[in-house]
């Protein structure tokens, strides 16, 4: 491809996934390039681009392309009722005020051409360290949240993830990311959010229980980790998932929560959850 799909198209693809679910809500994400996702077809030339031009920021600097990946939303989402909005890379309020007056755009241009669209869900992804300390105001504004552990994890503890160097660095099971994420899930409970984790933390079977304990409300992960993390979740009562979580927070590196954790699964037989061959 060599340019951004036109509405028509995007309609299609989105009624698609929509019709296939319905009516199991599907979340969409509007465009979330920049980073380590690029567009051969939107080139973007930074020095350091994970902390440059990103996911809703390409949005309100582009509205056209926002405005015109909404509409296809909407029309897609005609009669169906299983439409969520997901806003990524989100900093602060004054982003998701805009951004929202840009989707009610979208929605009156739509009944005004005739189509019997509605205002479909809206969330945001906490992926910065700003949104987990703003979570209360932007909760107030949204009707869920879903964090993104990965990026994350990777601007709590100033690792990049793909390079080599410091790899061994980025780890999700680190403390800061587990109190982090306390908090968000604190905020977004003052006001009924639910709260989602994505990222390669929400596959993994170590991480599972003490996501059970923080009452996060869904996980987002490959097909391939769905049976791992599936027996976990079986196999922990909340309250003993609780217990755990309110251990690990008192630790001070992540190593020491891995090995802890890596313990309470072996202990309950479940080590080949995360050491192959066994």
């Amino acid at each position: 491809r060599d340019r951004f799909p036109a509405e028509s198209i995007q309609v299609m693809n989105y009624r698609r996934a929509l019709e296939a679910f319905n009516p199991r809500p599907v979340i969409l994400r509007t465009l979330d390039v920049g980073g380590d996702k690029p567009l051969p077809y939107f080139p973007i030339d930074e020095q350091n681009p994970f902390l440059g031009w990103r996911g809703v920021r390409i949005s309100l600097a582009h509205p056209e392309i926002f405005l015109t990946q909404v509409r296809a939303m909407l029309r897609a989402a005609v009669d169906l009722d299983n439409l969520q909005v997901m806003l990524p890379m989100i900093s602060g309020v004054g982003e998701v005020d805009e951004l929202k007056m840009l989707i009610k755009r979208a929605h009156d241009e739509l009944l005004e051409e005739g189509y019997a669209v509605s205002m479909p869900r809206i969330g945001v992804m906490i992926e910065v360290p700003s949104a987990v300390y703003m979570i209360e105001e932007l909760a107030r504004r949204v009707d869920f949240v879903s964090v993104g552990t990965n990026d994350l994890t990777q601007y709590l503890l100033a690792v990049d993830r793909n390079n080599s160097r410091v790899a061994e660095l980025y780890d999700d099971l680190h403390p800061a990311v587990l109190r982090a994420l306390e908090q968000v899930v604190k905020g977004a409970r003052e006001f009924n959010r639910p709260v989602g984790v994505c990222g390669e933390m929400a596959g993994n079977p170590i991480a599972t229980v003490l996501l059970m304990g923080l009452g996060v409300d869904s996980l987002s992960m490959s097909a391939g980790s769905l049976m791992k993390v599936k027996w976990v979740v079986r196999s922990f009562s909340v309250s003993r998932a609780r217990q755990l979580l309110h251990a690990a927070l008192r630790m001070e590196d992540a190593q020491q929560v891995r090995r802890f954790m890596e313990g309470v699964l072996d202990d309950m037989g479940l080590g080949g959850l995360f050491r192959p061959g066994r």
